[in-house]
């Protein structure tokens, strides 16, 4: 087939100097060695929240460049000589980003959008987004595709979401940009969370033979490891631009979409003295979602996956039994992030819009 000249020059673009956003995060901790592995030179931009001691799980690998700094204080002249942005950084999660709606607007949104005219402006050639599928909310068990309506119920899902849009606005011939919209994450990174479904249960299995559910164990989530997600950022930043340009692609695979209480049942098939119990009284978090990944499987046909569930709770528990955590993980802030950003308020090294105290 003959591409469109538009896509033709474009296809042969060559990718050397690589932006990661949240490059000291769960994820970008696990890209930056992807990338560098690949030859790539790779910038790192991060505002450092989770560097404290306790917050490191394993040996980080720096990247080649690293700025300190907030994604709100973005500059274009911090994108000078990129050539592809991975934008990560954000506040993280839904009970996070429910603290201060606002916050959350400013860093996801305001800063994101930010970010990505700049990247346009100084000649970054593609942007590839970690959005979420977090965004379709409530969809019962019916299977969701790319094309299904949003349904975002959070102010995290409502930010990636109408990024999301306004990215996709910027798109032209010289600017790719690619949303990734990633299942929920789990396994284990040099900077681990454990404020993640399959991670949570693993640690309380570890730490107290024990998983409390916190709903019925009915509600759908698509499952991906964190460290597929970044080979799938490799992935896409090689991938020619007329296969890419402007899409939304669920990230994931067809056979990781569990119920919460199958997640619990896998995590007991390793931790085997772990008892389950269901709430009583259900919280009132009502999402779920299954969701379709055959487009990413048609437009990576070569892509395989590394993980599954079960294997990652295997490492896991090899992990910690090298590395032990502390007794109450659960309640510590080493790996819990809304733990870790109310430490570094209580301290006073941060203030309550999150920006670093400077003397």
């Amino acid at each position: 087939m003959v591409l469109p000249l538009l896509y033709t020059l474009e296809n042969m673009v060559n990718i050397k100097n690589v932006l990661v956003t949240g490059s000291n995060g769960y994820i970008g901790s696990l890209l930056v060695p992807l990338l560098k592995q690949k030859n790539y030179k790779v910038w790192g931009l991060d505002t450092s929240y989770f560097d404290d001691p306790e917050c490191h799980f394993k040996k980080t690998t720096l990247p080649d460049k690293f700025i300190k700094k907030d994604i709100r204080d973005i500059k274009a002249a911090d994108l000078k000589n990129i050539d592809a942005v991975c934008h990560l950084a954000a506040l993280s999660n839904d009970p996070l980003g429910e603290i201060n709606p606002k916050l959350t607007r400013d860093i996801n949104l305001t800063a994101s959008q930010k970010l990505a005219r700049f990247a346009k402006k100084v000649g970054v050639k593609r942007f590839l987004f970690s959005s979420s599928c977090s965004v379709y909310g409530v969809m019962g068990d019916q299977e969701i595709t790319e094309e299904s309506p949003v349904d975002p119920k959070t102010a995290y899902a409502v930010s990636k979401v109408e990024f999301e849009k306004s990215l996709l606005k910027l798109a032209d011939k010289n600017f790719c940009p690619v949303i990734l919209r990633n299942a929920t994450a789990y396994g284990s990174s040099p900077k681990l969370r454990l404020d993640l479904v399959l991670n949570n249960f693993a640690a309380s299995a570890f730490t107290a033979n024990r998983i409390n559910i916190l709903s019925d164990g009915t509600p759908w989530r698509p499952m991906i490891h964190a460290e597929d997600i970044a080979r799938l950022f490799v992935a896409l930043l090689k991938a020619p631009t007329d296969k890419v340009a402007g899409q939304i692609i669920n990230c994931g695979r067809n056979e990781e979409n569990f119920q919460i209480g199958e997640i619990a049942k896998i995590v007991k098939s390793v931790f085997k003295k772990t008892e389950v119990s269901l709430a009583v009284n259900p919280d009132k978090d009502s999402r779920t979602y299954k969701v379709s990944f055959n487009k990413l499987k048609k437009m990576l046909p070569e892509f395989k996956f590394k993980w599954t569930l079960q294997k990652a709770v295997r490492q896991l528990k090899t992990d910690w039994e090298n590395n032990p955590p502390p007794t109450k993980v659960l309640t510590s802030r080493n790996f819990m992030r809304l733990r870790q950003l109310n430490h570094l308020i209580d301290n006073k090294r941060i203030n309550q819009k999150l920006f670093w105290h400077h003397d």
